[in-house]
């Protein structure tokens, strides 16, 4: 399988192929191709079809003798043959014979000692435009001694699979080829793809360069220097909480953790922009302008305004928007080792405490299993809250068994002397429906604890459940809630409810980590 640089382009039997556009040029080029429209602060806005979100049923790896070995095969990540993905490349590039396309080539990597370069191939001007905006953009002097690259995405999404013909699930494929350095995006337009794979294929190839990939946010104090990294599936907060106007932010999603410190995957955020507020998340709003791309949002058809509050489309409305749009960016976005580590949780049960200190096997432990809790009522015939774990808080993007992300965390923890904390931005005094969402000015205040240290030396209590170290006292905050058996009226209720989620945490990790060392199974919450 040939990886196909730029050179080899000009011999493919493409129309006519774009360079490098500037945002400008794309979205000329979007406009005329009618790929999407303007809104009234100049965002490109499109839509995404019957795919709003990524499609996980449909991606796979191809399983080579090199490969093999260092994947953690499963229901994650799903095995195809080589030859497979082959004849499908080959028909995408036979499809694209005569059609415009778009390359870019990017970096991923905000340090240049880790950094990848990545060639795409767009068949829509408007998802050249996202990955130019999403990933870094090489300067001038980059650009013209960029060469080969490490990795060549093919993204086409007109061209719609054959399941029976292409030995794949449905009309959508993404599949990557680590020994060929290709990668193939077919019969979706939904960008996220896009990044996502950059993502997975960064998740497998910086472990072995000895970085931990991590699927986390990060920011950084402009005085000290002192960096934070945040974990949390979506709706725990992870953008919120890191976006603080008293630090810079390094990145909004994917980092590394090298022997020199942290540094950004990419040069832009995806954000979600559903509910969108400009008084409480200004810097995304703001961001919503000329070179930004928005997904599935509702548009008045006169005015081109974004309703931000309709999701007729979809929920998982989006924008893209390169790292500068933001205020307090930090760049080049790198920073030290992490301090701290902040895992977000935001448990709808309403028993996990809403902040304590964790023991290196304890991160480990949190760290492969990933939790949060979906809220009651978000699916039909959905009576109470569901638990819901994703291995390293990124599950859908590790290639490699869960063991080899938990044992470089734990060893860059010990080695660095970073301090974890856990903080529940979930509910207290009881399960949703019953209880209330933590007081988001109290989760303020236990970050900024957590941040300058205020809670190192301040003493704790042992929450036999779920083994972890609660602080009796953090300023700003009302020491009466800091135990969660304290906030409900039922204490009996608590006990029972605690153990629940406890026994679903051991449940969760029995089936999921058979072989894990008892050292970390045994750090986890304890039913009994």
């Amino acid at each position: 399988m040939k990886n196909y640089k730029v050179e080899n382009l000009e011999a493919s039997n493409f129309g006519k192929i774009y360079y490098d556009l500037s945002p400008a040029e794309l979205v000329e080029k979007a406009l005329e191709r009618k790929e999407g429209i303007l809104s009234d602060t100049g965002a490109f806005i499109i839509t995404t079809g019957k795919y709003t979100g990524r499609s996980p049923d449909d991606k796979f790896i191809v399983d080579s003798p090199d490969v093999h070995q260092y994947i953690g095969w499963g229901d994650v990540n799903h095995p195809i043959e080589r030859e497979i993905f082959c004849k499908l490349y080959e028909r995408a590039l036979a499809y694209l014979q005569n059609r415009e396309v778009f390359v870019f080539n990017g970096l991923a990597g905000a340090d240049k000692k880790y950094q990848k370069k990545f060639r795409f191939i767009n068949e829509y001007a408007s998802q050249n435009l996202f990955i130019h905006q999403l990933l870094i953009r090489p300067n001038e002097e980059e650009l013209k001694n960029y060469g080969e690259a490490d990795f060549t995405i093919l993204s086409v999404p007109g061209f719609k699979c054959i399941p029976e013909v292409d030995g794949v699930n449905s009309e959508v494929a993404i599949i990557i080829d680590f020994e060929a350095k290709l990668g193939i995006i077919c019969g979706t337009s939904y960008s996220g793809e896009l990044k996502k794979m950059v993502f997975s294929i960064m998740n497998y190839l910086m472990p072995h360069e000895g970085v931990l990939p991590m699927h986390c946010s990060a920011n950084m104090d402009p005085v000290t220097k002192k960096t934070a990294i945040f974990f949390g599936l979506s709706g725990t907060g992870k953008t919120t909480l890191s976006a603080d106007p008293n630090r810079k932010l390094i990145g909004d999603d994917e980092h590394g953790w090298s022997e020199e410190g942290i540094f950004n995957f990419e040069g832009g955020c995806y954000a979600k922009c559903i509910n969108l507020n400009p008084e409480t998340e200004p810097d995304i709003y703001n961001a919503i302008k000329f070179g930004s791309i928005v997904e599935n949002v509702v548009v008045n058809e006169k005015t081109r305004e974004i309703d931000y509050a309709d999701n007729s489309l979809t929920q998982n409305t989006r924008v893209a928007y390169p790292l500068h749009y933001i205020n307090n960016a930090q760049y080049p976005s790198v920073g030290g080792k992490p301090s701290v580590i902040i895992f977000l949780m935001a448990d709808s049960f309403g028993v996990l405490p809403p902040v304590a200190k964790l023991t290196k096997e304890a991160a480990m432990y949190h760290f492969i299993t990933g939790f949060t809790a979906k809220l009651a009522g978000t699916e039909r015939g959905v009576k109470e809250p569901i638990p819901t774990f994703s291995t390293c808080f990124g599950e859908p993007f590790m290639p490699m068994d869960p063991a080899v992300y938990a044992k470089m965390l734990g060893e860059k923890i010990e080695k660095y002397n970073t301090q974890v904390y856990l903080i529940n931005t979930g509910w207290t005094g009881g399960a949703y429906g019953t209880g209330e969402r933590m007081n988001l000015k109290y989760t303020r205040a236990m970050v900024t604890a957590v941040l300058n240290g205020a809670l190192e030396n301040v003493e704790y209590e042992h929450h036999t459940i779920f083994n972890v170290e609660i602080p009796k006292a953090c300023p700003e905050v009302p020491s009466e809630i800091l135990n969660p058996m304290n906030t409900w009226t039922d204490k009996e209720a608590y006990i029972a409810a605690a153990k629940d989620l406890a026994k679903k945490f051991e449940d969760n990790f029995a089936k999921k980590y058979p072989n894990m060392p008892k050292n970390i199974v045994n750090a986890g919450p304890k039913a009994e």
